[in-house]
């Protein structure tokens, strides 16, 4: 079978990827792990200004939107390597995830969030009551 290649094309792919487009904005690289009851995700963002930093949720769907500012289109630049423009990641939290009492803090370019796990979701003693009138606890 012949496949025609496109290096040009696939190379445009990547830097979509990579660097996002104004249609799908490029992703913030994330770490998230778990320590008791919660959940915790950091995001990296250095140099982005904490004022455009947009934290919005909806449902179970946070959306982390922030932009760092275009370069001066005066200064004679030798590298510009870091992304420009509007960065968006969104997070689809599970049911048994605290949504109302998220908490966010931005410091050294890091953009933590702490999510605890909702109380209708950790584990708790259900009483069986039997009909001799004793009863015991059984851990669920």
């Amino acid at each position: 079978m012949l496949m025609r290649t496109d290096p040009f094309r696939d190379l445009d792919r990547l830097t979509q990827q990579v660097f996002g487009t104004s249609a799908r904005p490029a992703a913030m690289p994330m770490d998230a792990w778990r320590e008791g009851d919660e959940f915790y995700v950091e995001l990296d963002l250095p140099g982005i200004d904490p004022e455009s930093l947009d934290l919005d949720i909806e449902r179970n769907v946070v959306t982390v939107k922030a932009s760092r500012a275009q370069l001066d289109p005066d200064r004679s630049m030798i590298a510009a390597e870091r992304t420009r423009g509007v960065f968006s990641r969104q997070l689809f939290l599970g049911e048994n995830l605290d949504t109302d009492a998220i908490r966010a803090d931005y410091r050294d370019g890091v953009l933590r969030l702490v999510i605890p796990v909702a109380e209708k979701a950790k584990p708790r003693k259900i009483e069986i009551i039997h009909h001799d009138s004793n009863h015991q606890t059984i851990n669920a």
